[in-house]
């Protein structure tokens, strides 16, 4: 699946817009993106598949990050530029300790 294809998804969007913020658990993304879990696991098994996310566990919870940098820049003309690229993230994601972590 192209990059194109896999963030042509206004819920794939959502999604990396939340783990922009913070890694988070299938539940707690699911609510906060507005879906079930059921299809929060189907978008991210796609994107994790495809290498954009990746997971941790800590305790019996699965938290998803983003495992890539994700840049989209479009311009009207003259311009007329479309960028779409990802790139390799510099920090550690699972080093974050989240406020909910019990």
């Amino acid at each position: 699946m192209s990059l194109i294809d896999l963030l042509g998804s206004k819920a794939r969007i959502e999604i990396v817009r939340e783990l922009s913020r913070e890694p988070q658990y299938v539940s707690q993304l699911a609510e906060t993106v507005g879906m079930d879990g059921k299809t929060a696991v189907h978008h991210l098994s796609k994107m994790e598949d495809a290498g954009l996310v990746a997971h941790y566990e800590r305790g019996n919870r699965k938290y998803y990050y983003l495992a890539k940098t994700v840049e989209l820049r479009a311009a009207p003309p003259p311009e007329r530029t479309f960028v779409l690229q990802t790139g390799e993230r510099r920090d550690d994601p699972t080093a974050v300790e989240s406020a909910t972590d019990d």
